[in-house]
């Protein structure tokens, strides 16, 4: 059990390099191994294709996973599509010795056929409900059981807790590095979301600048009443983004009063915080619920995940707690 968990935690990093070139598909990642060497590794391609059983197959031949152990983050699609095989089919195929599976597929088409098809192929399968396959996956999660995008909200703020300067100027608090760190985070987002004051006050870019990735830019959404501005897709409402069907992971940052509208409306799953070791004393100030000296223990209601140390600036992330489903 413990090698299946170490293991499983390498294939769902390796899911992480799916994301979010994957979508419409969920960023599966897959290792085989045999006599604890890896032989083969694999991860959702862009625009969902091959999946990550797939991709890590086809680097071994006919009859080359034969006596292995597959280790794959999502239950093994059962259900045939135009664009390819479907993977439990490829698996039997293969006929690797077992299956470890990270969690099983909510959706219908393939909730336990997975399973039942290599079991029926005399292929060990074991089922672990593992952690980080769930973390890597949560995108499609919340997508397939509550019908919205995952929800990231990202605030840098000074130590005493403002956003900016009362007439809102003071665009760069944290540090050159700190800013570096929200460009990665931006390029594993379908999308990225501000309120309609700060667009109309900053008319910000809202793309990724960094080296290598700048065909990783997040579709740009404004939260407004109004008509969408050139170059993005306008909601009226913070529930309206059950509406963004092909979007998976939502990035919403900047305006504290969207982050207020999104907090009041319990729709963030994870709260991403960078503070500056600066004070502004009378300005714009974050969400209360956000200025809180600890808030992993507000109420039960958020769990610490992350936290380090960029440059002068700190960056914490917090997720939400919740019931599944």
């Amino acid at each position: 059990m413990i090698d299946d968990t170490r293991w499983m935690a390498a294939a769902a990093r390796l899911g992480a390099r799916a994301r979010p070139l994957s979508r419409p598909n969920p960023a599966v990642g897959c290792v085989i191994v045999r006599d604890g060497i890896v032989i083969a590794r694999g991860w959702t391609q862009p625009s969902g294709r091959p999946h990550a059983e797939a991709h890590a197959l086809d680097q071994l031949g006919p009859g080359g996973a034969a006596g292995a152990t597959v280790y794959v983050t999502l239950e093994p699609c059962a259900h045939r599509s135009e664009r390819g095989p479907a993977c439990a089919d490829v698996l039997a195929e293969a006929s690797p010795a077992r299956v470890v599976i990270g969690i099983g597929d909510p959706d219908p088409r393939t909730s336990g056929k997975g399973i039942a098809q290599l079991t029926d192929a005399g292929i060990e399968v074991t089922v672990l409900d593992d952690a980080e396959s769930r973390e890597s996956l949560s995108g499609f999660l919340i997508r397939e059981e509550r019908g919205r995008p995952h929800v990231t909200l990202k605030l840098a703020m000074s130590l005493d807790g403002c956003i900016a300067r009362k007439d809102g100027e003071s665009r760069w608090i944290t540090s050159e590095i700190a800013r570096g760190h929200v460009h990665a985070r931006r390029a594993i987002h379908d999308a990225i979301l501000v309120g309609g004051g700060t667009w109309r006050a900053d008319a910000p870019r809202l793309d990724v600048r960094l080296p290598g990735l700048a065909e990783r830019n997040p579709e740009r959404i404004v939260l407004t009443r109004g008509p969408a501005p050139d170059g993005t897709r306008a909601i009226s409402a913070p529930e309206a983004i059950r509406e963004l069907e092909d979007v998976q992971y939502l990035y919403v940052e900047g305006g504290s009063q969207a982050a207020s509208a999104f907090i009041e409306a319990d729709l963030v799953d994870r709260l991403e915080i960078y503070r500056a070791p600066i004070l502004i004393g009378d300005g714009l100030r974050a969400p209360d619920d956000i200025v809180l000296e600890r808030l992993d223990n507000a109420h039960g209601s958020w769990r610490l995940v992350e936290q380090r140390q960029l440059g002068s600036d700190h960056f914490a992330a917090y997720q939400r707690v919740r019931e599944r489903g």
